[in-house]
């Protein structure tokens, strides 16, 4: 009997023998990784509670799987200023995903990181990482997303990209690459993006790139290519986004393109392609967005076929070098919303038939050879913001249907052969929409009449060399200046009583050479005297920030801070010509926007007070307030202050120049909004919750941006967010009770502040949660949140809620990201402010929802107020119709641990 059960004994032991030791394997694999975790010092403070083996598993950007090994090391934008080499990656062999952008990480991606064999997601974009993709890379063969956007390498080992076979999105944008792109690329058979932008790559493109068949994105712009663009590119069947602008293509545009007949987006811009546009795009009948401008070599003309094209809503054909008519077919394209046709040599009459645009908000035909009246049916174009027919030999009368478009901002006549009065209703009628005039150029045509003081409301007007007569009003010659009506010897005013100087001469872009001649001794004793005496007073009155001293005169801006006052006011004077109309690409309440290239080839906004707003003590406090504030705030996602000039007779603040504009524009632009896609948007949400929650957090003491609208969020050329406007910013002050007038933008603010003045860091989530919304579904929300707040009976789906010119998203990430933002939204706007949650809560909240479960989008909707709060998303649903109850609880507990209650929820609906 004894030894039957030591036997027994003998055979349990050897049974367990390899879990034990399996299960020590474990401990000694989890014990390494919190080591190495330990030893990196990325977590600071939280490392101190590594009291246990397990322990790591709960820092933040820590994820692990039921053994308690690390899977997960996810850390974006977490400031970590550090070499990779000083990072162990050897010692998590089962790293799934690593993220590790938007921090100072610097140096070479070491080899080490070939070790991370399972990994299947590495981003390391947005850091000052540099020298070459390492060979060992050829180790991660389970690697479907490589994103190294945004750094400085240099070099790119052929055979390690080739053999990176599961990847499905290539990142390599925004870094120093150079020499040709390798075939290798062509073995990454299931690549569904790739994006090579703004690099040195160049030579040809190689054919294999034609084997990318499930591709749906191509990105190879900004690059220094020299030849043809290959004809195996029409092998890409898939491809939905082709950007080949900036990238030193000759030759002719290949007929093969018309191949790709799924193909939505098309840029072709700025390279040498000549000959003429062929047929084939022609078949593109998916074409939402064309463009093809600034290729000079071009020429021919514009085919009758691009009536085909019936789903465009951009089309730009500028500065090709066409001749012949306007094709009547342009005017059938019912979905336009952007049409450039300038620069070119088009001749005959505007169709009447443009009337049919009624979706086209931007119009630029200047600079041809077109004739004939300008269209009555114009006035048909009710959605059209920026009118430009300039330098053309357009004749007759202004029409009146102009002055009721309700939109319109920007009207450029100019340097054509017009005649007759100016309607006094371009000053009178547009101040009853809440839009304005801020631009009218009416210079260079024959307008003959008075000049009506009604125009005193507009932003700028240009009436020189014309044929105006009579007094003109001392209220147009103060705002505008003398300059603006030159050129006009039966117009005059009274110098004594306007309280001006004689008319001198304004740098516009159309005075003719004999009167530079005649006026160029005075200008340059005025210009002498001006520039000195602001000299003087920037030198000793301008505020500065120590930082970097300039190393001469026409030092890179970008570096310093502390700028010689004298030098940046005479070159920003110098690159916006005296501030001339022609570089204005904006005008708001007390200011107007200045684009400019500085000498040493930056690019910069400038936002320059209005001489007469600048005597208004509250306008002139804001001015200060945005500079002083700026001056002290450094994030990625918000708007970068360069410099500032403070006198009180010229104010202007010196930012980062952001070339796309405004989200609120953006997502009015019918083409921009369909190239602002799901994944962009998502990012763009998250980068502004970080941006406050860095201010309302990070900040010491906090900051409050209080007027948080799609108009103060800018978006770069990758359209990237920066939040930006902090006018009526002010410091959250802990112990008073931060009383102050009530600011921001309608449709924004919190309803508390109707009945408080008391200003919390939640009014600001208040106006993030309405832009989240006004995001997703493409317009402002308003409609929408008086809708749910009646508490409706039947759920309101979703999908029916999202952008209509985007395609539903059906990637299961997106389709999360997307009901994710949804619901944090809806706690944003929640009508108490005590249960809105922090945008730090907000932002922890996005990097938490990867964990999450999803459901397609069709199965998801946002029901009315409910409590307690759920994102519900079932596994299963009951043959009865009824959801799995226990997957809803458990998903609550999950999504609710960080967030405060709300009044609103989101569920799934069978």
């Amino acid at each position: 009997m004894d030894v039957v059960c030591s036997g027994v004994v003998l055979l349990m032991i050897l049974a367990v023998a390899p879990v034990a030791v399996a299960a020590a394997k474990e401990s000694a694999v989890n014990l390494l990784e919190a080591e190495a975790l330990l030893t990196s010092g990325w977590w600071g403070d939280s490392s101190t509670t590594a009291t246990n083996i397990s322990a790591h598993c709960q820092w933040p950007g820590i994820i692990c799987n039921d053994v308690g090994s690390v899977t997960e090391i996810l850390l974006p934008n977490c400031r970590i200023q550090d070499e990779l080499t000083n990072f162990s990656f050897s010692s998590f062999r089962n790293l799934v995903r690593l993220d590790l952008s938007r921090n100072g990480l610097y140096g070479a991606i070491p080899r080490q990181i070939g070790a991370l064999s399972k990994l299947t997601y590495l981003n390391l974009s947005s850091n000052e990482l540099e020298g070459e993709l390492p060979p060992s890379l050829v180790n991660l063969t389970q690697l479907a997303h490589l994103d190294v956007s945004w750094n400085l390498i240099d070099s790119l080992n052929p055979p390690c990209i080739g053999n990176l076979t599961n990847l499905v999105t290539l990142d390599l944008s925004h870094n120093s690459f150079f020499g040709p792109i390798p075939p290798t690329l062509g073995n990454l058979k299931r690549l569904l993006e790739v994006n090579l932008s703004y690099n040195g790559f160049s030579g040809s493109i190689p054919s294999t790139l034609g084997q990318l068949s499930n591709l749906l994105s191509l990105d190879l712009s900004n690059n220094h290519f020299s030849r043809f663009l290959p004809k195996e590119i029409g092998n890409l069947k898939s491809l939905v986004e082709l950007d080949i602008s900036y990238s030193g293509f000759s030759g002719s545009i290949p007929p093969a393109l018309g191949q790709l007949s799924n193909l939505a987006s098309l840029d072709l811009n700025n390279n040498h392609f000549n000959g003429t546009i062929p047929s084939a795009l022609f078949n593109l009948t998916n074409l939402s967005r064309l463009d093809i401008h600034s290729n000079p070599a071009m020429g021919g003309f514009l085919s009758e076929e691009i009536g085909k094209l019936k789903s465009l809503a951009k089309l730009d054909f500028s500065g090709l070098n066409l001749s012949g008519a306007l094709p009547s077919s342009l005017c059938g394209l019912t979905k336009l919303v952007s049409l450039s046709g300038a620069q070119n040599q088009m001749h005959g009459s505007i169709p009447s038939e443009i009337g049919n645009l009624k979706y086209l908000e931007y119009l630029d035909l200047g600079s041809n050879r077109l004739t004939g009246q300008i269209p009555p049916t114009l006035g048909n174009l009710t959605a059209l913001f920026y009118l430009d027919i300039s330098s053309n030999q357009i004749s007759g009368s202004l029409p009146l249907g102009l002055v009721d478009l309700p939109v319109l901002q920007i009207i450029d006549l100019s340097s054509n052969q017009l005649v007759g009065p100016i309607p006094t209703q371009f000053g009178d009628d547009i101040i009853k929409s809440e839009w304005y005039l801020s631009t009218l150029d009416l210079s260079h045509n024959i307008l003959s009449g008075t000049v009506p003081s009604s125009l005193s409301r507009l932003g700028d007007v240009d009436l020189s060399y014309n044929a105006l007569e009579g007094e003109l009003p001392c209220e147009l010659v103060n705002k505008f200046g003398p300059g603006s009506f030159d050129g006009n010897p039966d117009l005059h005013y009274t110098s004594a009583l306007c309280g001006a100087s004689p008319p001198v001469m304004k740098n516009h872009r159309h005075h003719p050479p004999y009167y530079i001649i005649g006026h160029g001794v005075s200008l340059l004793v005025f210009s002498l005297i001006g520039g000195l005496v602001l000299y003087i007073f920037c030198k000793t009155k301008v505020k500065k920030v120590e930082v970097e001293l300039m190393d001469n005169k026409h030092g890179d801006i970008f570096r310093i801070w502390n700028y010689d006052g004298h030098m940046a006011y005479e070159d920003i004077i110098k690159a916006t010509n005296d501030f001339d109309v022609s570089y204005c690409i904006g005008t708001g309440g007390y200011g107007s926007v200045y684009r400019a290239r500085l000498p040493s080839g930056k690019v910069v906004a400038l936002k320059k007070l209005h001489r007469l707003e600048g005597e208004n003590p509250n306008f002139d406090k804001s001015f200060r307030n945005e500079a002083d504030m700026l001056s002290k705030i450094r994030h990625r996602n918000i708007v970068t202050l360069f410099g500032f000039c403070l006198h009180k007779r010229c104010m202007f603040l010196i930012y980062e120049y952001m070339d796309r504009g405004s989200l609120f524009f953006i997502l009015r632009d019918e083409t921009e909004a369909v190239e602002l896609d799901w994944i962009k948007r998502v990012n763009l949400i998250k980068g502004i919750a970080s941006a406050l929650s860095y201010l309302h957090h990070d900040c010491d003491p906090p900051v409050i941006h209080r007027d948080v609208s799609s108009n103060n969020i800018l978006l770069n050329s990758q359209l990237e967010a920066t939040l930006s406007d902090f006018g009526t910013a002010r410091i959250l002050e802990l112990d008073s009770s931060n009383q102050t007038v009530i600011a921001g933008t309608f449709g924004y603010m919190a309803p508390e502040l109707a009945y408080t003045m008391v200003v919390t860091e939640k009014s600001d989530v208040y106006g993030f949660g309405v832009v989240v919304l006004e995001t997703l579904f493409g317009e402002h929300p308003q409609e929408f949140l008086s809708c749910i707040s009646s508490q409706p009976n039947e759920p309101i789906m979703l999908k029916d809620l999202l952008d209509s010119r985007l395609p539903p998203p059906t990637n299961p990430l997106v389709v999360r990201n997307v009901a994710l933002a949804t619901a944090l939204a809806l706690d944003c706007v929640n009508a108490n402010p005590k249960c809105r949650p922090t945008m730090q809560q907000v932002v922890n909240r996005f990097e938490a929802g990867r964990r999450e479960p999803t459901r397609p989008l069709h199965t998801i909707a946002v029901n009315q107020p409910v409590s307690p709060p759920v994102l519900s998303l079932p596994d299963q649903t009951r043959a009865d119709g009824t959801s799995s109850l226990s997957t809803i609880n458990e998903f609550h507990v999950d999504i609710s641990a960080t967030l405060p209650s709300s009044n609103f929820s989101i569920h799934v609906s069978t």
